[in-house]
């Protein structure tokens, strides 16, 4: 690792004023021993101090002295005492990086002040696989270079991004992002994911994107989740690009971006047979029949589905859906068309556990539903948790499950 301090802007960033070794108050005290080299000492007092192996060096030189001989001596080096205790330099780099695992971000980036090799040490890739930046307003070069020093997992959503700063053409090696709703760029975000190639889960919740970045995550052919509610800013062609190279995809949720008709048409045509959650609702008129039929003759393993919100959707939609025979969480809310008596239907879904139908009845209509329907639960989640990652709160810190193990304090 390079011994210049590529995270210098990190550490005062990220921990704000640090603890930093004041300058002693009091003057130096004069040593003891000081001078000995030259200043004349009783013989006792050289006898004390000369090893017992050299002899005593006297000189007496002129009649001046012949009274009050001196004694020229110097004072032996002073040995290093194996008792004295344990030294941490002397400590394998395995056994160092051990104890470093062990520490918070703040006093992580403390201890890379040490000296160079601690920096060295503190900013080995092997401790920076999981960090969570969440609470952190701003980032500006501290972004690229937590992604450079080999962060596998990074969490900082609704963080203001303004530059990546990445000193080099290198390719990143994470594999879990979450991005949703920050305020960046679209040429940072392009920079960014660029350099990904080993992405498997990934959320840009309410970004602008690009075709350029589509493309760059067509390269991820190993993403499992992807979440891109309410996106916006790339064609249905580089959508349908994307989908075909990313055959992996096991949860998907495309809900309320600026697409027309031909974006949930590249969906419904392009969606790869792996996936098992879905989340494509949002497109009222934009969402058709057709669709709906595309998307159940490709991806038969759905156990999760959401349709909300897409008035073209009706009754008919019934028997196709019986076809998913997987099927355990389906979501109609607010789609108009389908009338509340109909909803009694669903007693022939004998696997389906959930359904979410707000709008379509009224709470006084929910318990005879209730009632028809014993073994489904109706109206409980309000809102999909499709592909997204975990949201932020003071118990759960995680990003689709995964702990992260540096924490932004702030």
């Amino acid at each position: 690792m390079s011994s210049e301090r590529p995270f210098k802007e990190l550490s005062e960033n990220l921990e704000g004023s640090l603890c930093r070794p004041q300058r002693s108050k009091w003057k130096k005290r004069p040593s003891c021993s000081g001078g000995l080299d030259t200043e004349n000492t009783p013989n006792e007092l050289i006898q004390q101090w000369s090893p017992p192996h050299k002899k005593i060096l006297t000189s007496a030189k002129g009649k001046e002295n012949e009274e009050n001989a001196f004694v020229l001596a110097r004072r032996p080096r002073k040995r290093r005492e194996s008792s004295a205790g344990l030294c941490l330099d002397s400590l394998p780099d395995e056994l160092l990086l051990g104890i470093l695992s062990r520490l918070s971000l703040q006093d992580l980036l403390r201890t890379s002040r040490v000296c160079k090799h601690w920096h060295c040490l503190a900013f080995d890739e092997s401790l920076w696989h999981s960090v969570d930046l969440v609470g952190k307003a701003q980032l500006d070069a501290e972004l690229g270079q937590v992604l450079s020093a080999g962060a596998l997992r990074l969490r900082c959503p609704h963080t203001c991004i303004v530059q990546s700063s990445f000193k080099s053409a290198q390719k990143l090696r994470v594999q879990h992002l979450d991005l949703s709703n920050c305020t960046v760029e679209t040429s940072v975000l392009e920079d960014i994911l660029s350099r990904c190639k080993h992405l498997q889960n990934l959320s840009l919740e309410g970004l602008v994107l690009s075709d350029s970045i589509i493309h760059s995550l067509a390269q991820n052919t190993e993403i499992v989740r992807l979440n891109l509610c309410g996106c916006s800013g790339f064609s249905p062609e580089s959508l349908a690009e994307m989908l075909k190279s990313c055959t992996r995809i096991e949860e998907m949720n495309v809900s309320w971006c600026d697409f027309n008709n031909l974006h949930v048409q590249a969906i419904a045509n392009n969606t790869p047979s792996s996936i098992s959650h879905l989340n494509i609702s949002g497109y009222r008129q934009n969402l058709t029949m057709e669709d709906v039929k595309a998307v159940v003759k490709r991806c038969l393993n759905l156990t999760n589905l959401d349709l909300s919100d897409s008035v073209l959707v009706t009754t008919d939609s019934f028997p196709v859906l019986q076809q998913l025979s997987s099927l355990r969480h389906l979501a109609l809310s607010r789609c108009y068309q389908i009338h509340p008596a109909a909803l009694i239907d669903f007693e022939k879904f004998l696997n389906l556990q959930t359904l979410e139908v707000f709008g379509l009845i009224q709470d006084s209509y929910l318990p005879i539903l209730c009632k028809g329907l014993p073994h489904i639960q109706i109206n409980t989640q309000p809102f999909s948790t499709v592909a997204r990652p975990t949201s932020a709160s003071r118990k759960d810190r995680t990003l689709w499950g995964m702990h992260c193990r540096l924490v932004y304090k702030h």
